[in-house]
């Protein structure tokens, strides 16, 4: 009988992602079950990453527990962010999230929003 392989983390935290995220997290309103992550279609290159808070755990959202953190990522988001390391980085004059993503294949100039083609499943590709 066949045994199921592992599932694959879709996303994983820098330690700086981490801390922001607990720190944007104790300072909410109200007690959240964690930060939503996803794609949506928009700006110059065709997609845009998102970030909310989320009051709770949807049925299909794929629970990611990294460095204490937990990051609940849209199921239509898994095959694009798959591999993604979430960083936060400050620089002189701003602060931000970046997404290191594997599956991106471009971005615009002002950096909001990227192209990204869906990870391709490699099982699949070796038969």
């Amino acid at each position: 009988m066949a045994t199921a392989r592992p599932r694959p983390q879709v996303m994983r935290l820098t330690d700086a992602a981490a801390l922001r995220i607990k720190d944007v997290m104790a300072r909410a309103e109200k007690p959240m079950a964690g930060v939503r992550v996803g794609v949506k279609n928009g700006g110059c290159a065709g997609m845009e990453y998102t970030m909310e808070y989320a009051d709770s755990v949807k049925p299909f959202d794929e629970v990611v527990e990294d460095k204490g953190v937990k990051i609940l990522v849209d199921p239509k988001a898994i095959l694009f962010l798959l591999g993604t390391e979430m960083d936060y980085k400050t620089e002189k004059l701003s602060s931000q999230f970046v997404f290191n993503n594997p599956n991106q294949t471009s971005a615009c100039g002002c950096g909001e929003s990227v192209q990204i083609e869906p990870a391709k499943d490699e099982a699949a590709e070796a038969r």
